[in-house]
């Protein structure tokens, strides 16, 4: 049997909680409703509570303090996939080759996961994604370059994109006050 376990991170976006199913990522969930609520809605999803396990998340945490510092570009978390199906996980897979503090449109991602013409399941894919943050959905925008909504907070979106070009320039980036949202 399979152990469920979730670990709260308090990150510089908000709440997060992190469920892991044995020591595989099954949820990455910025809780903008709250952590009781983030954590009621995995309870359901996978038909069992997790227990509190700080252990456990460890080193996720370890590594979602250094991204935010600006001093880690990629995750190294196994990740569980039972909540996501079909062109979905291709999608997220893709993302992943979305380079640290680069953005792909939605077009060239259904390129990318090998079906051309399926930006807007891209969007789906990505709105829906359970492994926010570490696989960087954050780095797909509209083929415009608009950033999108980002699962109804774009201000998310923007403080993630700008987070990683000031890092990838040693924080020398021009950035206007409009762009530093407070999340």
């Amino acid at each position: 049997m399979n152990r469920v376990t979730s670990t709260d991170y308090d990150s510089p976006v908000g709440p997060v909680l992190l469920t892991f199913v044995d020591d595989a990522l099954v949820r990455l969930d910025v809780a903008h409703d709250g952590l009781d609520l983030a954590r009621e809605s995995i309870a359901h999803r996978l038909g069992v509570m997790a227990e509190p396990d700080s252990a456990v998340g460890a080193s996720l945490v370890a590594q979602l303090d250094e991204y935010f510092d600006g001093a880690r570009r990629e995750f190294d978390v196994p990740l569980d996939f039972r909540l996501v199906r079909g062109f979905t996980r291709a999608a997220l897979e893709a993302t992943c080759e979305i380079p640290y503090g680069e953005v792909a449109s939605y077009g060239e991602v259904a390129r990318m996961a090998g079906v051309d013409r399926a930006a807007r399941a891209v969007g789906t894919a990505c709105a829906s994604s359970p492994f926010s943050i570490v696989v960087p959905v954050h780095r797909v925008v509209r083929s415009d370059g608009s950033i999108g909504e980002y699962g109804g907070h774009p201000e998310v979106k923007r403080f993630l994109l700008t987070l990683e070009a000031e890092a990838l320039l040693g924080g020398s980036l021009p950035v206007s006050e409009a762009d530093r949202v407070s999340v």
